[in-house]
């Protein structure tokens, strides 16, 4: 970069408009996030699980590279963000077990194993009693489990708590909406609040989610509704597992993610009803499920019931995208916007610096 160094807008102060922000701040760019309620959507209630492994599902391997080189960046990620926010993350390499609670579930949890280590993740098979030596508190009868010691976590809280830090320190959060894009000749100069101020900067990133912008391109994210909980063992009762569980009941998914506090995460549906307000058939079935995986489940006391939108694509590959020359989005990142942070921070601020770079020349 020649000169004063270029300004850029980042609307969406969810963990990638935030990470992506920072990560152009750090690039010496002068940058300012526009969001009213930061860190508030699908990062408010997401579990964190870095699980490129766990995640791997048929016919998606334009997301498989994806998912494995934003895990391998986030060991980095974790302990320089710690460093600039003096705040914790979260980050903890537990590992996953996942389960298979009938013969059904087991043979589909073979079939993703298989899959798995073709595509070089370390997938150990388990007896129901291997399981058991690992997590003792899982029921006694499964039909089957995987080992996935390189999947691991964060607490998104925490996570955007240090990068809203960050960004506060540095005077960069603007807790404000954006209402509507300034547009020059076809390109986009700047961005317009409620009160019709109008912000100029040369480069402006989407970074929405499932909201958008008036006037913005139109996007083809979709809101995926996910009901997700937060129980809590009560005060003396030991730890009910290290690591997270994943598992299979009669097809239906569900996971148990134990924090470093003693909160246990448990999720989640998927809906496309339209209904912002969680499901209470959404919490049965978590609560059902997650016992037969792990009986003492109901010793816990239910503190938190959540439901947020995730913003799902047509492909569920995320999309970084330019519409014009002063003009970037990035959303589309659907179950894997926590565990693709890193690396889409850095793809969507490499897309805006690369550019505006050409451009300049």
């Amino acid at each position: 970069m020649h000169g004063s160094a270029p300004s850029v807008a980042v609307v969406g102060a969810g963990v990638i408009g935030l990470s992506t922000a920072r990560e152009l701040h750090r690039r010496g760019w002068r940058v300012q996030v526009y969001d009213e309620k930061p860190a508030s959507g699908a990062s408010h209630a997401a579990a964190g699980m870095l699980a490129p492994a766990a995640e791997t599902v048929w016919d998606q391997h334009a997301l498989y590279p994806m998912l494995s080189e934003s895990a391998s960046l986030y060991p980095e990620f974790a302990a320089t963000l710690e460093q600039e926010s003096g705040r914790r993350v979260g980050y903890l390499e537990t590992g996953t077990v996942v389960v298979g609670a009938e013969a059904g579930d087991r043979a589909e949890l073979d079939e993703l194993a298989a899959l798995q280590q073709q595509l070089g993740h370390p997938a150990e098979r388990l007896t129901p009693s291997a399981a058991r030596h690992l997590e003792p508190a899982l029921a006694p009868q499964l039909a089957g489990a995987v080992h996935l010691p390189q999947d691991h976590q964060v607490n998104p809280r925490r996570l955007t708590a240090a990068l809203l830090q960050v960004l506060e320190d540095a005077r960069i959060l603007v807790r404000e909406n954006v209402t509507g894009l300034q547009t020059v000749g076809g390109r986009t100069t700047g961005v317009r609040l409620a009160g019709g101020e109008v912000r100029p900067a040369d480069q402006v990133v989407l970074c929405t989610g499932t909201a958008s912008v008036p006037g913005s391109p139109p996007s083809q994210v979709r809101p995926v509704y996910g009901d997700i909980l937060r129980l809590r063992l009560p005060a003396g009762r030991p730890r009910l597992i290290e690591r997270i569980i994943r598992g299979l009941v009669r097809g239906r998914s569900v996971y148990i993610v134990p924090r470093e506090d003693e909160e246990l995460v448990v999720g989640a549906t998927s809906r496309e009803d339209g209904d912002p307000q969680p499901s209470t058939e959404g919490v049965l079935r978590l609560l059902t499920d997650a016992r037969r995986l792990l009986p003492g489940i109901v010793d816990t006391q239910l503190v938190e019931v959540t439901a947020r939108a995730r913003p799902g694509s047509p492909d569920d590959l995320p999309v970084i995208q330019r519409h014009d020359p002063g003009l970037v989005s990035a959303n589309g990142f659907f179950r894997h916007g926590v565990l693709l942070t890193p690396w889409g921070a850095r793809e969507t601020a490499n897309l805006v610096e690369n550019t505006s770079d050409q451009e300049g020349n």
